[in-house]
């Protein structure tokens, strides 16, 4: 690089709306903070291709869980490609690649689930017609549905939100479920037919929440997510983590979990279940906010317990047969 130049810091994303719309969040709030970055050239976002947006035609089960929204970003953040890399949270595996930490979370956004009916003439999970077809790749979300309905018909529904949607004005599905959080980052909550509070539907671990990863010895990244880390969003963001990590949970299994701060603690709330809704254990706990992922942690192997072994196998090997049995939409 001739003196004078600029090393520019590269962005690596995932290329659907949603994910653009997150590193230009990022590009902004480093401006925001740096005004240096403003610079022509300063700042490049890299568009990286993952398998998860590749393959649309199988459930994130039969493609392997987590990690298929992250693995081609990892490599390209270990070989140098990329600075630092922004995530959905809620797809970030509880592991990270050796040599890479992941020190920022972005404020975080509203974590409920827009439920967003053909019509709009249902606004409750508990008003869905009996035998109605849900659109929902998420064994999380299928499992709260049927155990408030068992009658309801959960198909695979893969793909970025503006293909969602279209399948629903289509007729594809009656009813979807999306995470709010990013119907807001593009200005497209006004589809959201209401917003469900976590008694109705509990969130998933970490929803709502962008992550930016790096490489561990890289301090100049290093400086610049320390400044855009939110610490309560950080927070809860590792006890939910926790709590997932002591589950090993994964796309393949039905888990929610939510902490938040309030007046000044954390109160956690957590959720294992059947995949079909039969059966489901949830838990409660609180504590100081420096121990957020032990509280999680703890959370989650006291869940672990209660539930027992044969719980467990029983619903990994259901959560198999449930998604092999959906129809792919």
């Amino acid at each position: 690089m001739a003196e004078g130049d600029i090393q520019p810091l590269r962005i690596g994303t995932r290329g659907s709306p949603l994910a653009l719309a997150q590193a230009y969040e990022t590009r902004k709030r480093l401006i925001e903070n740096f005004p240096d970055l403003e610079a022509e050239g300063a700042i490049e976002i890299c568009v990286l291709k993952t398998q998860g947006d590749m393959i649309l035609d199988k459930s994130l089960m039969e493609l392997g869980g987590k990690g298929l929204f992250t693995k081609e970003l990892d490599t390209a953040l270990l070989s140098d490609e990329v600075d630092i890399c922004v995530h959905s949270m809620k797809d970030v595996p509880t592991w990270l690649p050796d040599g890479t930490v992941l020190p920022c979370n972005l404020p975080r956004e509203d974590t409920n689930d827009a439920f967003i009916y053909k019509d709009d003439s249902v606004k409750r999970i508990e008003d869905i017609p009996d035998g109605s077809v849900i659109g929902t790749a998420s064994l999380r979300r299928q499992a709260q549905l049927m155990a408030k309905n068992p009658t309801l018909k959960c198909v695979n529904f893969r793909g970025n939100v503006q293909t969602r949607l279209r399948k629903l004005d289509d007729g594809v599905v009656d009813a979807t479920l999306l995470a709010i959080a990013g119907l807001k980052r593009m200005d497209m909550d006004g589809c959201a037919t209401s917003i469900l509070e976590w008694d109705e539907m509990l969130p998933a671990v970490a929803q709502g929440a962008i992550g930016i990863q790096c490489r561990d010895d890289d301090e100049r990244s290093l400086k610049y997510l320390a400044a855009l880390n939110h610490p309560e969003t950080k927070a809860c963001v590792d006890c939910e983590r926790g709590f997932l990590e002591a589950l090993d949970g994964n796309c393949k299994t039905p888990i929610a979990g939510q902490a938040r701060i309030v007046d000044g603690k954390i109160m956690f709330r957590g959720l294992i279940a059947m995949p079909d809704g039969s059966k489901k254990f949830e838990c409660e706990s609180e504590g100081a906010i420096e121990e957020a992922a032990k509280i999680g942690r703890e959370a989650g192997e006291g869940l672990k317990k209660e539930a027992g072994e044969e719980f467990f196998q029983r619903m990994v090997e259901t959560s198999g047969q449930q998604v092999l049995g959906q129809i792919t939409k």
